[in-house]
């Protein structure tokens, strides 16, 4: 590992919170080392956001002037089509073209120890000795929508710390869980033949949320008529049917150890997509709409805490009594505690 690049982390990632050691956290030490590219201080930042650690506010605003700059791209789609061997095969690429790259990896959750099974990161370990590469698995313990709920946060660490981009694969979604895709520049959804008809696409409310389309494994049988199915899905209308509005290409890939194959392509089509971001305005939309879901989620966490201090106490008593007694309604008693809030 060269002094100021990034690499594979090693630590068991996603640890459940209050697992890990509680000593001092030197937050400005750490910021600086992750500028500079050191592993071990853009690990232990991720650590802090997954354990919700109490330095994590003065974290974020030691990252803030410092993100804002990488490009962020999305990898969804259902299990089995090949998203950890494409997110490979684009780290190899976006890296022979010279880019710092990150990568969070979002695995479910372990039901013993509440971490990450690492299932990415064993498929990933064509890039363990690349100082331009930093990989972390995350645990989703239970979030819908196929991230962890601490996805945001880490992907400021790894903007700040120098990636030029930031790839984040999911754990295999269903039909319903889009979250990617309000955290994405750009989100690929990945598809594989054999995998469903076209009825099922149809009613797959992913497929709404594409910028590109990655037909995987496209050697073999089906994958023509895969392709067909989606360009009479994209025929039917929806949002990408809207005057100016980007139009999602279709492309083919064979990712694997051994071949590339469409790897490019897909990228001509991310970077085709990143200039259309940024002519329509609708880059600078998406980020400010990012912004604001992360602002709200951090609201309703700190309002789910102050009601966790009143649960059980006695001015929460007193109006469920009134609201048993009939003296008052579930509405204007709520509106009282959040007033005394």
């Amino acid at each position: 590992m060269t002094s100021d690049g990034l690499a594979v982390q090693t630590e068991a990632a996603a640890a459940p919170k209050g697992r890990r050691s509680r000593r001092a956290v030197d937050v400005p030490a750490l910021v600086a080392g992750a500028r500079k590219g050191d592993a071990r201080s853009v690990a232990r930042l991720i650590s802090l956001v997954e354990d919700a650690s109490p330095a994590l506010r003065e974290v974020a605003a030691a990252l803030a002037p410092y993100t804002g700059s990488a490009q962020v791209i999305g990898l969804t789609g259902s299990p089995g089509v090949g998203k950890s061997t494409s997110t490979t095969a684009l780290v190899r690429a976006l890296r022979q073209a010279g880019k710092r790259v990150g990568v969070l990896a979002v695995d479910p959750s372990s039901p013993f120890s509440g971490g990450a099974l690492l299932g990415d990161r064993v498929r990933m370990q064509d890039h363990a000795g690349d100082g331009g590469v930093f990989i972390r698995s995350m645990a989703s313990r239970g979030h819908l929508g196929g991230l962890s709920w601490a996805t945001p946060q880490a992907l400021r660490v790894l903007d700040a710390a120098g990636c030029d981009v930031v790839l984040i694969e999911t754990v295999g979604v269903g039909q319903s869980e889009l979250e990617i895709a309000s955290l994405a520049d750009t989100t690929l959804v990945l598809v594989a033949p054999g995998m469903g008809d076209g009825i099922q696409a149809a009613k797959a409310g992913i497929l709404e949320v594409a910028d590109v389309f990655v037909v995987n494994k496209a050697d073999r049988d089906g994958a023509d008529q895969t392709v067909r199915d989606l360009r009479y899905m994209l025929s039917l209308g929806g949002r990408h049917s809207e005057a100016g509005h980007w139009r999602p290409p279709i492309c083919r890939t064979v990712a694997a150890r051994d071949t590339d194959n469409g790897v490019e392509e897909v990228l001509a089509e991310i970077e085709d997509h990143r200039q259309w971001l940024e002519a329509s305005g609708e880059g600078r939309r998406r980020r400010s709409e990012r912004a604001a879901r992360e602002i709200e989620a951090i609201a309703l966490a700190t309002l789910r805490g102050r009601m966790g201090d009143v649960r059980g106490s006695a001015a929460l008593g007193a109006l469920a009594d009134e609201v048993v007694s009939g003296g008052t309604d579930p509405y204007r008693a709520a509106d009282e505690l959040l007033g005394r809030l």
